[in-house]
């Protein structure tokens, strides 16, 4: 059975974006870069929530066209191969591969964790987030933690929820200034 993996890029403080919703801070470099793809190209498929996957949606596709960065041009063909969920009682179509997940958060998770040849890997989406977290459903934790300090009120993790037990299994350094924190929640 398939693991969901979150993969998250904090600040220094917690903050998964600045307090007007920036995410233009997070160091790319090509430690974390080779890292995060190699993560991507062994996933089975990647998830999202609707307003993430809004943002991904609008990029990807042409990142090519809009940057120059090596991250992007190395990942955007691989985010455009790779199947996509997208967890949404709203959305009502969505292209590149992707299908979407209205239904019971607990169900679907379950359903695509045991047909999925790989990992699923959550990207971003604080909210989604802080609710599989709640439900217990998330399995791995990936923490980028950047060297920035945002100072917003956007955080991975929901306020008021029940306690869970992580144990840490990997630390590492990407180029000098990325820290990334892997943990497997205890069951």
């Amino acid at each position: 059975m398939a693991d969901l993996v979150y993969l998250v890029h904090t600040s220094l403080d917690g903050c998964v974006e600045g307090p007007a919703g920036e995410f233009d801070w997070p160091l790319m470099g090509q430690e974390l870069s080779d890292y995060s793809n190699e993560l991507s190209e062994r996933a089975a498929m990647f998830a999202y929530g609707r307003r993430v996957w809004e943002m991904m949606s609008s990029y990807w596709p042409d990142a090519e066209s809009i940057s120059d960065h090596p991250h992007d041009l190395a990942f955007a063909p691989l985010w455009r191969e790779k199947p996509k969920l997208v967890f949404s009682r709203t959305l009502a179509s969505a292209d590149w591969n992707t299908e979407i997940a209205s239904g019971d958060l607990a169900e679907e998770v379950a359903n695509h964790k045991a047909a999925a040849d790989g990992d699923i890997v959550l990207m971003g989406g604080y909210a989604l987030a802080a609710e599989l977290g709640r439900r217990g459903l998330i399995d791995e934790y990936l923490v980028c933690v950047h060297p920035v300090v945002l100072g917003g009120d956007k955080r991975p993790f929901a306020e008021g929820a029940d306690r869970t037990e992580l144990q840490l299994v990997e630390t590492r350094t990407f180029d000098n200034t990325v820290v990334l924190l892997r943990y497997r929640t205890k069951r």
